[in-house]
């Protein structure tokens, strides 16, 4: 997986990292439904955003889910996926990201593909999945070309690049690329009022996105010799910060101008948009933070309830304790286990006990910031109160 968005479940809460699994797990199987199971390995964290956008703005959360099978990456455990016009839009965009990606890598020379067989092999795989994202843009009314273009121009852009040129000249292709996608799914929810400020909110977003990707590679590429794009217009980390800094409040005040659907509060949120909110508001500062190695949770952390006591599970105000997990034999179990080691679930995520169906959280620390006790400022029915005046 890859993005910059990459939430940590305590921060979502069970609802909305329902919400998410159903948008991840809905992007993977549209890739394996339409371009086969390698195709899979292209999902995308950002790129799933653009399946959140179009659901939330639908104002139907839920209403296009289907039951998808067991996965290892679920504890062989069958769930409810996103699907339809808005999974198949964020397959395509991913498609044609990661095809960007992957020629990037070529002409960095990266590691194997330094060798001229793995260079040309590679190179035939990324227009593979140019052609099909096109196929599947086509299918939801989305033109792919505008990405691609962005992708062959941002090569043209970076040859020319040198000190003193703007950054943002650099970030120009994916900013464009992205608002293109967000302004998408404006069309696809039946909503074309929110083209302009989701593709504002989308430009901001390809800009952070480019900005950070540039700020967590840069000590490689100088290791490597590789070409970045601050060390290349001699760019400071602080006005890059800045610039993220500015694309993030940004992206948040576009947002704000976005019709959520039916049922928003007088704040302008609703049970449907409470996913987007979250991750295009809440999780982006953490990713700025990560990536610049900065505090990632102004909250103070909040004392240990135990249980039965006020607010806690099955207290006076608490929530109600979940049944009993169903519980598998040993020889499915064992088969389970095997799974989640297999996918690395049990060093990279939170997954359920494959005999007694408790969560329990990966061996690795969650990517938080340190924060996994802070509050839930966007509470279970998607309300904000954060003072973040969003």
């Amino acid at each position: 997986m890859f993005g910059i968005v990459r939430p940590c479940r305590h921060r979502l809460g069970e609802r909305l990292a329902a919400q998410w699994t159903a948008h991840l797990c809905g992007l993977c199987l549209a890739l394996r439904g339409d371009h086969g199971q390698f195709a899979r390995v292209v999902t995308h964290y950002d790129g799933l955003l653009v399946s959140v956008l179009t659901e939330a703005q639908a104002g139907r959360a839920g209403a296009g889910r289907r039951t998808a099978g067991p996965c290892p990456l679920r504890g062989m455990r069958t769930a409810s996926v996103a699907h339809g016009e808005g999974a198949r839009l964020a397959a395509a965009v991913s498609l044609v990201l990661a095809s960007a990606k992957v020629r990037d890598h070529v002409a960095d020379r990266d590691g194997l593909l330094a060798r001229r067989p793995v260079a040309l092999a590679a190179r035939r795989v990324a227009a593979r999945w140019d052609r099909a994202g096109a196929r599947t843009g086509s299918d939801v009314g989305f033109d792919t070309a505008v990405l691609v273009d962005a992708v062959d121009r941002q090569t043209g852009i970076e040859t020319l690049a040198g000190l003193g040129t703007p950054i943002l000249t650099v970030t120009e292709p994916t900013e464009t690329a992205t608002a293109a996608a967000f302004a998408h799914t404006a069309i696809l929810a039946g909503r074309p009022r929110n083209a302009g400020p989701l593709a504002e909110a989308g430009r901001l977003f390809g800009r952070l996105a480019h900005l950070l990707d540039a700020v967590e590679d840069r000590e490689a590429d100088a290791a490597s010799g590789a070409w970045n794009p601050l060390t290349a217009t001699g760019t400071p980390l602080a006005e890059a910060r800045r610039l993220a800094d500015d694309a993030v409040r940004g992206i948040r005040l576009a947002l704000r101008e976005v019709d959520w659907g039916a049922g928003a509060s007088p704040g302008g949120h609703s049970t449907d948009g409470g996913l987007a909110h979250q991750l295009l508001v809440h999780e982006l500062p953490p990713s700025v933070d990560r990536a610049f190695n900065t505090v990632s949770c102004a909250h103070g952390s909040h004392p240990y309830a135990p249980p039965g006591a006020p607010g806690a599970p099955g207290g006076p105000g608490g929530p109600v304790p979940p049944g009993p997990p169903r519980r598998r034999g040993l020889i499915a179990g064992c088969a389970v286990w095997a799974g989640l080691f297999c996918t690395c679930q049990v060093c990279c995520g939170t997954y359920e006990d494959p005999w007694t169906g408790e969560r329990r959280q990966a061996c690795s620390p969650c990517d938080c910031g340190g924060c996994c006790d802070c509050c839930s400022c966007c509470g279970e029915d998607g309300g904000c109160d954060c003072g973040c005046d969003c």
